[in-house]
């Protein structure tokens, strides 16, 4: 699973060819979750600081996400996206 940002101890990636919806996962230690790519929480168990963090960065970098899943469910590389300050 590659990886396309990190911030905060939080390592967020995408599968290659991975299902439906459109979504990325975030690791933080021993939590995880799963986010649409606007930030709406799908599932896990990440702290609620961790979660609010994630959901920023979501926000964020939207229209890159989209790009990186696309490219992901392509089988290629998704590329890395700039994490939060």
């Amino acid at each position: 699973m590659p990886r396309i940002s990190a911030f905060y101890g939080i390592v967020i990636s995408m599968f290659f060819g991975d299902h439906l919806p459109p979504h990325f996962h975030a690791r933080y230690g021993e939590h995880g979750g799963r986010f649409l790519l606007d930030g709406q929480v799908l599932d896990g168990d990440l702290p609620p600081r961790a979660r609010r963090l994630v959901q920023e960065w979501a926000r964020l970098h939207e229209p890159e996400l989209v790009a990186a899943w696309d490219r992901a469910v392509m089988n290629e590389p998704p590329g890395t996206i700039e994490p939060l300050p």
